[in-house]
């Protein structure tokens, strides 16, 4: 589904109406507007960082053979945000915003911008234009921090720590202002405080809470949460190891990301202790022999590829999207894997080809009806070609212009 121009307009338009009426009532004497000062707080850092931005994962390969320039070119075009403006998802804006990042521009006027895609996420405002008063906000402000609205309620960011670890891996700095309910001005470090504060090591989810706390706290490895118990690196490890995939979500591929990406962290901040490193290796390496098994002949992987050959032998009924899942969240965590922990390259190059024509010949109908699966698709591609979308697409990005000229031609 792709916005008309006259839609975006009036899309901004009221915004432009919400942010004036905050200003005037603020003019009356009402509440303090977005822009005042941020109020103290009633609890100290849990740690304090330093670094402004977060770090970042550099992808290890650069394999044309796997993914061409043409290629990538027509996957990452799918991909672009093209998101109806009434009633936005904030998890569909989350995966575009982790993969494309927040300096992405196109230049189509009807792809959202990485600060825009930013905006909706951070400021109640824009959230508001789209969703209306009628919705609970996806900012929650206490006087400890920032929480974040999530779960399967509509309007709200559906994992756990996903909005947190998703403007992270965008690289918003930490510092980025953040415009709540109460028209206060909050931080990404106040909410990221709160996700520190609250964390549980048995919660259903951590894949999201490693991921944004590996990116921003090292080289401090533990910490202690609101109820006073320490929480360490190594713990969140054994989480994201333990059990099958029916602990975590999307078959169980985002927490083979997130232990590569402590496993990377590792390598450079120490954050793990020996023995967990090695337990994490030897779990890695355990999943390498299982998609090793478990791929179709394809190319692509099933959604219970944690059941090796057997998920070959007795194939499941696995639909499309499902299939999307696992395969390109493979490609994604083994793009940021050293090789010892790969398949055949052979085989990851049938993977891609699958992914590859997928989603190419999906409609934009269908890619955006199932927008966060294809993203990762997208993501993981472009860092075979080690690179970001933001940064190919600046380079190979056709003219929205002589496109449509094109298709003209073509009718």
């Amino acid at each position: 589904m792709i916005c008309s121009s006259k839609f975006r307009f009036s899309f901004w338009l009221v915004q432009g109406i919400v942010a004036a009426a905050l200003v005037f009532s603020a003019a009356r004497g009402g509440s303090a507007h977005i822009g005042r000062p941020a109020l103290p707080w009633s609890a100290a850092e849990v740690i304090h960082i330093d670094r402004e931005q977060p770090l970042r994962i550099e992808p290890l390969y650069d394999d044309s053979e796997l993914v061409s320039d043409a290629e990538l070119t027509a996957v990452l075009k799918q991909v672009q945000p093209r998101f109806p403006q009434k009633q936005m998802k904030p998890n569909y804006v989350e995966h575009a915003l982790r993969i494309w990042g927040v300096d992405a521009e196109f230049k189509d006027t009807e792809v959202l911008s990485g600060a825009q895609l930013r905006d909706f996420l951070i400021d109640h405002g824009r959230y508001l234009a789209s969703w209306g008063d009628s919705m609970e906000p996806l900012l929650v402000e206490s006087r400890q921090g920032v929480e974040v609205r999530w779960g399967k309620e509509e309007g709200a960011s559906v994992h756990h720590d996903h909005w947190l670890a998703c403007l992270t891996e965008a690289g918003v700095p930490l510092h980025q202002p953040i415009y709540t309910p109460a028209k206060h001005t909050r931080t990404i470090n106040d909410a990221l405080q709160q996700a520190l504060r609250d964390f549980r090591v048995d919660e259903r989810e951590v894949e999201w809470s490693a991921m944004a706390f590996g990116f921003w706290i090292p080289p401090v490895k533990s910490w202690q949460t609101l109820d006073g118990r320490t929480v360490s690196f190594d713990m969140i490890a054994h989480r994201l190891m333990r059990g099958d995939k029916k602990f975590g979500v999307c078959s169980g591929t985002h927490r083979v990301y997130s232990l590569a990406v402590l496993l990377r962290l590792d390598d450079q901040y120490s954050l793990l202790s020996p023995a967990v490193r090695e337990e994490s290796r030897q779990h890695l390496l355990a999943v390498k022999q299982l998609i090793t098994e478990s791929q179709f002949e394809d190319g692509h992987w099933p959604s219970n590829w944690e059941m090796g050959a057997e998920a070959v032998s007795h194939p499941i009924d696995d639909p499309l999207h499902k299939q999307v899942i696992a395969t390109g969240h493979h490609l994604e965590w083994l793009a940021i894997a050293p090789e010892e922990f790969h398949p055949p390259r052979e085989q990851i190059r049938k993977a891609a080809r699958w992914a590859i024509d997928t989603a190419v010949s999906r409609t934009p109908a269908q890619i955006l009806e199932h927008y966060t699966f294809f993203s990762h698709v997208g993501g993981a591609l472009s860092l075979w070609r080690k690179s970001r979308p933001a940064d190919f697409w600046h380079t190979h990005e056709p003219d929205p212009v002589a496109a449509v000229d094109a298709d003209a031609e073509a009718e």
